[in-house]
């Protein structure tokens, strides 16, 4: 299901969420302070192009805390609900459910990026 899952979702709806990681990260990186943000946002713009096969583990201190507390109201709120609504619209059909559980995997990662890594 990896390759053929990762084709059909790049077509149906990981080009958007892929995209919105990479502009948000590239914003981030516009200020000096910003790069280990926008840096973050593009390793997981690989996960938003290609999901299937990956799973992701949180961890993390009081430092990722205080990130991602920063990260929820400069721009990750945003990526959650995106990822959602579209996890929401997959899962209205049977054949769209493992797409939408990637979707809503995206949406809690989008939550919570500080702290998480991405496992193959």
């Amino acid at each position: 299901m990896g390759c053929v899952g990762n084709f059909i979702w790049l077509i149906f709806g990981g080009l958007i969420m892929g995209l919105s990681w990479l502009l948000v990260g590239i914003l981030w990186c516009i200020t000096i302070v910003g790069i280990p943000v926008g840096i973050q946002c593009f390793k997981f713009a690989e996960l938003a192009f290609f999901p299937f096969g990956k799973t992701v583990s949180y961890g993390g201190g009081v430092g990722s805390f205080l990130m991602n507390i920063l990260w929820l109201i400069f721009g990750g709120f945003a990526l959650a609900v995106e990822a959602a609504v579209i996890g929401g619209l997959f899962c209205l059909t049977i054949i769209g459910i493992p797409f939408g559980l990637q979707c809503f995997k995206i949406s809690k990662l989008a939550l919570m990026p500080f702290g998480a890594s991405v496992c193959n």
